[in-house]
């Protein structure tokens, strides 16, 4: 028999959620993440929208706390970055390789997160939770009333857009196209398209893109430059800069691996399973999950996993483990 009895790859809401569950099942547990556990929750400064917080508490408070409560039931983390997999056939443990070891176990739960495309833009990282966001659902409240940008054409630019519309003054929308382009907006969906054109708090910022943003402890202007003539100006009234350019699951140690789509999120059916018998995938990593981007979404996915490699352990044949 292997190292353990599940090993889980990723720290974020989903992993460290189901490193809870199978840790209270008496399920032998090894998380594995190459960073701090708690993903991207670690880089968002409140949450207002966790069930069970009448105030909105820090990220990374959260994440501790939900890695604390993990430690709490045995599960055992280590920080170390998980490099390949070699996946057990008949029956046998799959194997998790990292720079330092080597683990084996008959389960294994992916749970390594998606990472919003950055907005490429001078002081947009330096910015990040200060006036640049990559989710308009967990930091749009902190800009009530004022002006803001969204960085994005697409369903999700749209979607975050209409959102915002409900909190903020006004939303201007940055998009690269002419407005006389027929195919100026990436969007698919045309009946959320004519919601935010309608809109009386929506503007749009014609053939543009974002070039640079200014300010020290928050955001205090965003430059832009005309893609036609190439002239730059500058906007000093706008609060945040809302990115939603595109995610890219972090996957590629997976290729040929697990299913995916074109994109590289995991296949799964409901019950958060892979087409490899033992193997998992949950939170923003798999197909589904991942368009949501929310902890909550994330931590259910990790939930049913855990439930679910219970069952399947207790139903495992053990031909290949015995003296």
């Amino acid at each position: 028999m292997g190292d353990y009895d599940v090993i889980i790859v990723g720290g974020g809401p989903a992993g460290l959620t189901a490193a809870i569950y199978s840790s209270r099942a008496n399920l032998k547990t090894l998380l594995l993440d190459k960073e701090l556990p708690g993903g991207q929750l670690n880089d968002t400064t409140e949450v207002e929208n966790y069930p069970g917080f009448d105030e909105p508490i820090a990220g990374p408070e959260l994440m501790e706390r939900t890695r604390r409560q993990a430690e709490r039931f045995g599960t055992r983390i280590a920080m170390e970055e998980v490099i390949n997999v070699e996946w057990g056939r008949d029956g046998r443990d799959h194997m998790v390789i990292t720079h330092e070891n080597r683990y084996e176990a008959p389960v294994v739960i992916i749970a390594t997160g998606a990472s919003p495309v950055e907005l490429p833009a001078k002081g947009a990282d330096r910015l990040r939770g200060r006036g640049v966001s990559y989710c308009a659902v967990c930091d749009g409240y902190f800009f009530r009333d004022q002006n803001v940008l969204e960085v994005g054409a697409g369903d999700s630019g749209f979607t975050e857009t209409l959102f915002l519309t409900r909190v903020v003054r006004e939303v201007r929308m940055v998009v690269r196209h002419p407005e006389d382009d027929p195919n100026r907006f990436k969007a698919k969906d045309k009946k959320l398209v004519e919601r935010v054109l309608t809109n009386p708090k929506v503007k749009f910022i014609w053939n543009s893109e974002v070039v640079e943003l200014k300010g020290e402890d928050k955001l205090e202007s965003v430059v832009l430059r005309r893609l036609d003539t190439g002239e730059l100006f500058e906007m000093d009234d706008v609060a945040a800069v809302f990115v939603n350019i595109g995610h890219k699951p972090a996957t590629d140690f997976l290729r040929g691996k697990l299913e995916m789509d074109e994109r590289g999120y995991i296949l799964t059916d409901r019950r958060m399973r892979t087409a490899v018998p033992g193997v998992y995938a949950v939170g923003d990593v798999r197909k589904f999950s991942g368009e949501y981007a929310q902890a909550v979404i994330a931590a259910a996915d990790g939930c049913i996993a855990a439930l679910e490699a219970e069952k399947y352990l207790g139903e495992r044949v053990w031909p290949f483990n015995q003296d």
